[in-house]
């Protein structure tokens, strides 16, 4: 009878807890989601939001969490040593079905070139971007890819060219220098040829407003969610982690600023 006490304590246990982490919801969605620390719930200044959409693989939702939770909150930690945000310790998730879209003026995205966009989705992130928000797209590979991606773009921002960002643009400059960079290879491809799915060349890109103001800061071809994920492994160099740390810190002051 004690036995059987103690068990149904820990299965309870078990289940409250997993109920009340922050995004349990989401966990069976995410490539790597990890306890919640402590201060899960506080409220702060900024916290990282994440977009959830539809993708056609690796079910209906998914390709979203690549690299999730524990890349977001590797990156947090960093965030709140390397600058003076009060910033979450813990990932906000924004499903693209929700009208939460537009209470976060930063948003993430990988695996972009996978995107499933309704008429809806597409009308809200045009208001979305129409009311200054700012989103940052990466982990995304290859022409068909950036195919898939542009003709989601197209139907929410019609007629607004991409650029790629030169040395100068403001936003490789906000905190850390960035006038040189390197490409951020993913975990899978670091020591061989850096190449994932065909994308060879490393690109910088954006799709700036009527002001110049970078609204999507596009990496192509790269994997900054990697570096962030890999950042205490000692299998992956510090200087692909270190030069990801640094263009995400940069990414988000220019969206908290412009």
């Amino acid at each position: 009878m004690l036995a059987a006490l103690v068990l149904g304590v820990m299965l309870f246990g078990a289940e409250y807890g997993s109920r009340h982490r922050r995004w349990a919801v989401y966990e069976h969605e995410m490539q790597s989601p990890v306890e919640d620390p402590p201060d899960a719930w506080e409220k702060t200044e900024f916290a990282f939001a994440r977009l959830r959409f539809h993708s056609p693989r690796g079910g209906y939702y998914q390709r979203w969490g690549i690299d999730t939770n524990r890349a977001d909150r590797l990156f947090m930690q960093g965030l709140r040593r390397l600058t003076r945000i009060h910033a979450r310790s813990v990932e906000e998730i924004v499903d693209i079905d929700s009208d939460e879209v537009y209470n976060w003026p930063y948003l993430y995205a990988v695996a972009v070139g996978d995107w499933v966009l309704s008429e809806t989705h597409v009308a809200r992130l045009r208001n979305y971007f129409q009311r200054g928000g700012f989103l940052m797209v990466d982990d995304f590979h290859g022409e068909p890819e950036w195919a898939d991606f542009m003709a989601g773009m197209s139907r929410i921002l019609p007629g607004h060219p991409v650029i790629e960002l030169e040395n100068d643009a403001p936003i490789f400059h906000v905190v850390y220098d960035l006038a040189e960079r390197v490409r951020v290879p993913g975990y899978n491809v670091v020591f061989g040829g850096q190449v994932e799915r065909g994308g060879s060349v490393p690109h910088w890109r954006a799709i700036l407003d009527e002001k110049g103001r970078v609204q999507v800061a596009i990496c192509f071809n790269m994997d900054l969610g990697d570096a962030w994920e890999f950042a205490d492994d000692p299998g992956y160099p510090e200087m692909y982690a270190s030069m990801a740390y640094r263009m995400g810190v940069n990414y988000i002051l220019y969206a908290m600023t412009h």
